[in-house]
C-alpha cells in the first residue's frame, strides 16, 4: 500500500513539475520573439539555450 501511494505521488509531481515546464516554455518563447523583433542576439541565444533546457527536462519526465 505505501509503494502503490509513493507512485502515485510520484505521478501527481511529475505532471505538475510538466505544468511548470510549459508555462516556463511560453514565457521565453514570448521573451524570444521580442528579442527577434529587437534584433537582439545576445538575448536569442539566451533564449533558445533556455528553450533547450526545458525541451530536455519535459522529454525526460514523458520517458519515465
Amino acid at each position: 500500500m505505501k509503494q502503490l501511494m509513493n507512485t502515485s505521488l510520484k505521478k501527481v509531481g511529475e505532471k505538475q513539475k510538466a505544468a511548470v515546464l510549459r508555462l516556463e516554455m511560453d514565457y521565453e518563447l514570448a521573451v524570444l520573439f521580442e528579442a527577434i523583433e529587437e534584433k537582439d542576439e545576445k538575448k536569442i541565444k539566451e533564449c533558445k539555450q533556455k528553450l533547450e533546457r526545458i525541451r530536455l527536462e519535459l522529454m525526460r519526465l514523458k520517458a519515465l
